[in-house]
């Protein structure tokens, strides 16, 4: 039910506006004076308050300036006479909702409350989005604990509050794309694009085009001028992924992005100012790249203002028991399953395999395992086919008997 916080100074009004808001289904509570109306609504927490500008001590203009200060701040909307109207319009440029002009009309009033409610909701929706990406990418709940990942997290901790370039090195799998939307999500630029782009997925021709966009006209097929990405994502983060493979000539573009902070459409001649943070990831060795002649040396240190290396899960097998349980978690939502873990045989299995496809492969098994498994435990039997499958090249594949498998004797 949405809560109102009646406002005023006089009995007969609050009275008045309190059963008209009651018989519509809403929950009224009143106050008498500012300083009480911000008490009730830390208290009360309104979707909505309805208060008169002229208040003994506290204004409404005030009471605005003290709910605003609130996380989830309730929409205002300040009622005046005739000729306090000017005063009513100002409270609205400091974030008023609305006003109402005495004497007040019914009608005129339901509308406007409906109108803050759906307002109100937009907000909170907004807000819960905001708070889920928060929760789904916040940096500490990465997962992992072994050494070199919580190396990993506090570099990440420490860059994500400032506008650095971030470099991300790790292997195909290990979760590059994960780490950079957490230092987005978890910097001031949260509430602005992040857009993701594989540099290595898009042809040359294709790839400067979705970069910097380009003008009506600029090469054949181009029949309307179409925005870039740096373009699209000012004020937010451009995540480069596999910028390993970017070609020569848009490495040099790129590098002047990043100098002169301004980007120019194919085929146009304006140059258009950008405030794009660029976090930039890659599987290969940008230094052995660099004395080949393939990367242009100025640009890596562009990039690498701060470098974070993910280790392969070979590495980090400590954190297995733990990515297990939360991929187990995550596919018993998505299949309606109550897997509950895994047997130790299972788990022991898990923890001696060569994972070359790192997070990536061991999500892949557990879902298939969640997925597949009959009982409330992942068994050995529920893995160790694609164990075998996912065998890496040069490593002999075992097959695991049902009944168990004693690792010592092979590893």
């Amino acid at each position: 039910m949405p809560g109102i916080l009646v406002v005023d100074d006089e009995p007969l009004q609050r009275d008045i506006l309190k059963t008209i808001l009651e018989d519509c289904g809403y929950e009224i509570r009143t106050a008498s004076s500012g300083e009480d109306a911000v008490k009730i609504s830390r208290e009360f927490n309104p979707d909505i308050i309805l208060t008169d500008l002229k208040l003994g001590g506290m204004n409404g203009v005030e009471l605005l300036g003290e709910v605003r200060k609130d996380e989830i701040a309730p929409a205002v909307i300040i009622m005046t006479a005739y000729g306090t109207v000017s005063s009513a319009v100002e409270a609205m440029k400091k974030g008023a909702f609305d006003y109402l002009t005495k004497p007040l009309d019914k009608d005129i009033v339901l509308l406007t409350v409906k109108r803050a409610l759906e307002r109100t909701e937009l907000l909170k929706e907004n807000q819960q989005l905001h708070k889920a990406l928060f929760d789904r990418f916040k940096i500490e709940g990465i997962i992992g604990n072994s050494k070199k990942m919580t190396e990993a997290v506090e570099i990440m901790k420490k860059v994500s509050s400032s506008a650095a370039n971030v470099l991300i090195l790790g292997e195909s799998g290990t979760g590059k794309e994960l780490a950079a939307k957490a230092i987005h999500y978890n910097s001031p630029r949260r509430t602005k694009p992040f857009t993701a782009i594989n540099c290595a997925a898009i042809p040359e021709t294709l790839l400067e085009s979705e970069l910097f966009g380009y003008e009506a006209g600029a090469f054949t097929g181009a029949a309307s001028r179409r925005t870039g990405l740096f373009e699209a994502t000012t004020g937010g983060t451009l995540f480069l992924d596999e910028v390993g493979d970017l070609p020569q000539i848009t490495q040099s573009k790129i590098l002047r992005v990043l100098q002169e902070k301004e980007v120019r459409r194919l085929g146009g001649r304006d140059a258009i100012k950008v405030d794009v943070r660029i976090i930039a990831a890659t599987n290969k060795d940008i230094e052995k790249e660099m004395q080949k002649g393939d990367f242009r040396e100025d640009l890596y240190y562009r990039l690498k203002v701060v470098t974070i290396e993910l280790p392969p899960l070979r590495e980090r097998k400590e954190d297995i028991p733990a990515l297990t349980d939360f991929f187990i978690k995550k596919y018993n939502q998505e299949f309606g399953k109550r897997v509950k873990g895994s047997e130790n045989s299972a788990m022991k299995a898990l923890a001696e395999y060569h994972w070359h496809g790192n997070i990536r492969q061991i999500e892949s098994v557990i879902e298939k395992a969640v997925l597949m498994c009959d009982s409330n435990v992942i068994t050995l039997k529920d893995i160790k086919s694609e164990l075998k499958l996912s065998q890496p090249c040069g490593i002999l594949s075992i097959d695991i008997p049902d009944e168990g498998i004693n690792f010592e004797e092979i590893f």
